[in-house]
Parts: structure tokens; C-alpha cells; sequence
């Protein structure tokens, strides 16, 4: 399948490749499912991005406040579930996709209301200011303001890649959640803030290229930059909050099973 994707090559003891093969492995595995949950995940955002385009073609913060609020409550179950199925994918977890897409939204969709509206109202602020500062300014900014407005997108994108993840794997108070984030960032600060560019990199040039960039949106649009900053970040993340364990534990359905391994191919 060329440079993007992975041979019939796993361990034979039945484990996990590792590196590069492991992702590679991945996307061969569930590329397809991964683009039509991302089809799935774009529907839940267009509220917000329709509500996004008025408020920039009438300049309102209004406007972008009532969409991002709006947008959000549609928005939040829609990122769920994609993280969902990323956090299933990278554990290796059996089940169908779509099968198990509808479960998890049917279940918890009311806990991602309000974490789905304040990731909006980011988006929003951050979509406005840069607009303000580069687009509708008379003057470009001084390099000391956009390099706050670098850094607090930064560190805003640590939080919120630390927060789903929590959100879809347990059952916590938004206290604990916010601490934990706060605790994972400090620890493991040099890779999720390499997570976090990634992300933003990601994202600016989509802006960028806009509109050329939404045709990709489709292929690769929400998934690809989220499967790549989890599964850059899933170690760590497993190490931390004991991922693996928790779920054989408490749902020992979703455990991997490697019981019948495939033979390494030379």
C-alpha cells in the first residue's frame, strides 16, 4: 500500500509493532473507518461553522458567541465520539466502528455538551483574534502580541488534548479532569506541547489554503491531525492514567484479544 500504509507484518508473539510500523498498521486497519467517522464528525460541526462564517462576513462577536454556543452543544457529541473511536483504535479494542460510534453517542452525548461549548467558544476567540490581528487591523501586530496569541493557542491546544481523552475514557468530575490536564502537562510538558504544534501547524494551514484546503476536509479533515497527535501521545497518556488497565478491569469486552497472533513476513 505504498509509504502510508503498513504490509501484513505483526509481531509473533502475538504484541504490538511499535514506531512508525504501529502507525502505519493502524492507518492500513481503519482508514476507512476513520474517514467516515470524520464525514460523521464535519456534520456535527457545520452549525458551528455556518454560524462562524456569518459572524465573520457581519464582523459581530455576537454572532460568533451565540454560534459558538449553539455549535457547540452539536459539536461536543461529534468530537466525542471521534475521539472514541481513535482511543478503540489505539487500543486495539474489537467491535464494528459505526456500531460502536452510536453506543458511545447514545451513553455519554450529554457529558460532551458542555465541553464541546467552551472548545467552541476557544475556537471562536481564537478564529476572531487572528482575523483581528492580521486580517481586519489596519496595521500588523507588534511581534510581542502575536507571539501571546501563539502561546496561549498553544497551551489552550495542551489542555484540550489531555481533556477528551479523559472525557471518553472515565468517569470523573471536571475538577479532576482540569487537574489531571494541568498535572499530565507539567509531567510530560516538551511532548504534549509537540503535540499541541502539531495541531496548530496543522490547523493554520488549513486556514491558509482555505478554500482549496476544504477539499481534503473530507479524506482527512478532523481524524488524520487527531489520530496523529494521539497516537504520538497515547504512551504517555496509557502510562499516566493506566489506560489499558482500567478498561481490561472495568470493561473486559473491550480488552484486545492476541490470543491467535499473525506470523511476522519477511
Amino acid at each position: 500500500m505504498g509509504m502510508f500504509f503498513a504490509e501484513d507484518t505483526v509481531h509473533s508473539d502475538g504484541g504490538r509493532l511499535t514506531g512508525f510500523d504501529r502507525y502505519r498498521e493502524v492507518l492500513e486497519r481503519d482508514f476507512i473507518s476513520f474517514m467516515l467517522c470524520g464525514l460523521v464528525t464535519l456534520a456535527f460541526f457545520l452549525p458551528f461553522a455556518l454560524g462562524m462564517a456569518y459572524a465573520i462576513l457581519s464582523t459581530s462577536a455576537l454572532v460568533m458567541l451565540a454560534a459558538c454556543v449553539f455549535g457547540g452543544l452539536f459539536a461536543g457529541p461529534g468530537l466525542y465520539g471521534m475521539y472514541d473511536l481513535l482511543f478503540r483504535s489505539l487500543r486495539d479494542a474489537p467491535g464494528e466502528w459505526w456500531k460502536n460510534y452510536r453506543k458511545a453517542l447514545a451513553e455519554n452525548w450529554k457529558s460532551a455538551l458542555l465541553p464541546g461549548v467552551v472548545f467552541c467558544l476557544f475556537l471562536g476567540v481564537v478564529i476572531f483574534a487572528g482575523l483581528l490581528m492580521f486580517w481586519w487591523a489596519e496595521a500588523l501586530p507588534s511581534w510581542g502580541t502575536i507571539a501571546v496569541y501563539v502561546v496561549s493557542v498553544l497551551i489552550t491546544t495542551m489542555f484540550f488534548a489531555v481533556y477528551w481523552p479523559q472525557l471518553v475514557m472515565f468517569k470523573q468530575s471536571n475538577f479532576l479532569r482540569f487537574k489531571n490536564c494541568i498535572l499530565f502537562c507539567i509531567k510530560y510538558f516538551w511532548h504534549t506541547l509537540g503535540v499541541s504544534a502539531i495541531e496548530v501547524v496543522y490547523w493554520a494551514a488549513i486556514a491558509l489554503f482555505l478554500p482549496w484546503s476544504v477539499l481534503v476536509l473530507p479524506i482527512i479533515g478532523l481524524w488524520f491531525v487527531l489520530f496523529l497527535a494521539n497516537f504520538l501521545l497515547y504512551g504517555d497518556l496509557n502510562q499516566a492514567f493506566r489506560i489499558e488497565e482500567e478498561i481490561k478491569e472495568h470493561f473486559p469486552e473491550q480488552a484486545p484479544c492476541y490470543d491467535d497472533p499473525w506470523e511476522v513476513e519477511e
